[in-house]
């Protein structure tokens, strides 16, 4: 039945016949008829008086499959509960969490089913953590759940490690009552499950919880520190030392990192640190104290980079583009309000050998016409634009259009100088776009949107 149904499941216009009877057995043929996954089903699970569906039109037979079902299935009246457990558990695979849950409290074969592995894959449990539950954990290891979201921590996180020794994700962003001390007596031995852990905006965290994770989990891939301000360079030489395994790592809002954290991140000190060079996705939004130097670290030590994040990073300048210019695996840069960043930078990034396809350079008030001109020179493979807040004209649109075939998002809201012209440009060209921010252009009228909202891609 299970693989009957999965048949179905890839074939949904097929028919079945009954065409021999061993006992308590029957056998049926498929035959491809254009007939929806319904009738096939009420052909499959009613009576057998009623299942003798054929084609009389000449339709080719498209196969031989033999499906057994018992004969007493046969004579029950078609209910739900006719489906085996593995039927099920491919239902409730479809359902949110919650209603997930409520379907293991109908009936105990709703629950057997429901607790099947493969209804809960890739779930997230969500967990507030106030008193002892001592069946929490085993339930959620007898469904194969090995992603937790600690949503309030009242409990030691230890609780949780020792509950879950299998687990592959730990969320507790926002647990502000989150100390050194808890999560010193949580990593007390290696956990080599698991991948991802969040800390964002555990502002009580230290370097010397990073030097815990590096200790003891030596196998992590994503590391979220976001909002962690008491976070040094310190603790990013710990971080370099001991997880070469890390592939994205989220900075924002350290205010105590500098350049020379990065260069601890980037293997600059070699002697102390090997540093994270699997790295692939960086976040360092909002770290006030770094500079080009920052850049030309980067550039150097870590080649695999394709995400970076340097929104709000006052103190880089158009210098620091210079490095990043021939970061070949580098796909997405974000330079949102990064105030010295002006159309030299963006020219430096054109003339280099980057295969940009996502750039943002909203609000940095040095960006003009002429930047949108080296972005078709140099940057036009480029599928999502962010020029939101800057200082370009219908001229400067004029000059980039014509070259930016793959552009699929743009984003030019708070563009003042824009008029109905430029969106005419847009729409005359740009032909892709399934997506376009025109937020606060007052300049644009009706006759404007109605250009633009006749692009057969938009969304």
């Amino acid at each position: 039945v299970f693989w009957g149904a999965f048949f179905l499941h890839l074939n949904p216009s097929y028919t079945a016949e009954r065409i021999t009877r061993d006992g308590e057995l029957s056998i049926y043929r498929v035959k491809c008829k254009r007939k929806s996954l319904g009738s096939f089903l009420k052909a499959f699970f009613l009576s057998p008086e009623r299942t003798n569906v054929t084609s009389r039109d000449g339709d080719r037979w498209w196969g031989f499959a033999a499906v057994c079902f018992l004969e007493r299935v046969w004579k029950m009246e078609t209910h739900i509960s006719c489906l085996f457990p593995e039927i099920l558990a491919m239902i409730f695979s479809y359902l949110d969490v919650r209603d997930k849950g409520r379907v293991a409290q109908v009936c105990t074969a709703w629950r057997d089913a429901s607790y099947h592995k493969s209804v809960w894959r890739g779930v997230e449990a969500k967990l507030h953590l106030r008193r002892a539950n001592p069946s929490l954990f085993p339930s959620l290891q007898a469904r194969g759940i090995r992603r937790v979201q600690i949503l309030s921590l009242r409990r030691s996180l230890s609780y949780v490690i020792q509950g879950m020794p299998n687990i592959e994700s730990l969320n507790l962003s926002g647990c502000y009552n989150l100390t050194d001390n808890g999560l010193g007596h949580a990593f007390v031995q290696e956990i080599p499950s698991l991948r991802v852990l969040n800390l964002s905006l555990c502002k009580q965290i230290t370097d010397s919880s990073l030097g815990r994770i590096a200790q003891y989990l030596k196998n992590l891939e994503v590391l979220e520190l976001g909002g962690c301000s008491n976070i040094t360079n310190t603790g990013l030489l710990l971080i370099a030392w001991g997880l070469h395994r890390l592939k994205s790592l989220n900075l924002r809002s350290c205010r105590h990192v500098s350049d020379v954290g990065i260069g601890h991140l980037a293997g600059m000190t070699r002697s102390a640190a090997e540093g994270c060079l699997s790295l692939e996705y960086l976040t360092l939004q909002d770290c006030q104290k770094l500079t080009d130097l920052s850049l030309k670290h980067i550039s150097k030590g870590l080649t695999k980079l394709k995400v970076l994040n340097l929104s709000f990073c006052g103190g880089i300048s158009d210098a620091g583009m210079i490095h990043l210019s021939h970061m070949t695996s580098l796909w997405s840069l974000n330079l949102r309000s990064c105030d010295n960043i002006s159309d030299t930078g963006i020219m430096h990034l054109a003339m280099g050998t980057l295969r940009l396809s996502g750039l943002d350079v909203s609000f940095c008030d040095k960006i003009g016409d002429q930047s949108l001109a080296y972005i078709a020179q140099g940057l036009y493979q480029l599928k999502s634009l962010s020029l939101c807040s800057c200082h370009i004209s219908d001229d400067g649109i004029n000059r980039m259009v014509r070259q930016m075939h793959e552009l699929r998002t743009l984003n030019i809201g708070q563009c003042v100088r824009i008029t109905d012209k430029g969106l005419e440009l847009i729409a005359d060209h740009l032909t892709q776009l399934t997506g376009i921010d025109l937020y606060g252009c007052t300049k644009i009228t009706k006759r404007g949107l109605e250009r633009i909202t006749q692009l057969p891609c938009l969304k």
